[in-house]
């Protein structure tokens, strides 16, 4: 059991997410976890590049710069980007021991993460249904719905994360132990909104210019 010891922002640590041996070996861990994490979304990005100058409908000769809507991952992206914004700033609160403000950013983050995953969900439904490109269509298809749908599972693994955190603590406020945790939570975040980067840059991007 913890024992939660009253903190002021002038009592509150510097670096609360690593004040304890605890927080560190969490920090340390993590970074463990997200080079497996970098290795397998390589390995999605090198199978999607392998089968990107595929037809993506062999019954239609659909090409990927037909099939792409650049606008709409423009906007998805600039949701992602900036709930990697709010949630720095929530991250910021958190080190100055202000934990509503912490909270109210969190749930900024939260919001435009399913903001972005209802246009995910409505560009595969678009798809499917507009162009008949579905996840069994095309070995392209399947590399391209594995790997952004495995980036849309790990935002939805987020998302649970953050609000996890937010409702189990809401009561509990900040403290030493679960400090570190809402700080691995955002490094996660962040680490999607990377990955995220590159697979503008290679999927829509690359796919528009052929």
């Amino acid at each position: 059991m913890h024992v939660e010891q009253p903190y002021t922002p002038k009592t509150w640590p510097e670096s609360p997410e690593r004040a304890t041996l605890e927080g560190k070996n969490k920090f340390l861990g993590f970074w463990l976890f997200l080079g497996g994490e970098t290795v397998l979304f390589a390995s999605l990005f090198a199978t999607y590049l392998a089968l990107k100058d595929k037809v993506p409908n062999p019954a239609t000769d659909v090409l990927a710069k037909d099939l792409f809507e650049l606008p709409l991952a423009f906007l998805m992206t600039m949701l992602l980007l900036t709930s990697s914004i709010t949630s720095v700033y929530a991250i910021y609160h958190m080190k100055n021991y202000h934990f509503k403000k912490m909270q109210a950013w969190l749930l900024i983050t939260v919001l435009l993460g399913l903001g972005f995953l209802g246009l995910e969900i409505y560009e595969f439904y678009h798809y499917t249904h507009e162009y008949g490109f579905g996840f069994t269509t095309s070995a392209f298809s399947s590399a391209f719905y594995t790997l952004v749908g495995f980036h849309g599972a790990h935002v939805v693994f987020g998302l649970g994360w953050i609000i996890a955190l937010m409702v189990r603590n809401a009561k509990r406020g900040l403290s030493l132990y679960n400090a570190p945790k809402f700080y691995v939570a955002s490094i996660y975040w962040h680490f999607i909104d990377v990955v995220w980067v590159f697979i503008f840059t290679v999927v829509y991007l690359m796919g528009m210019v052929g």
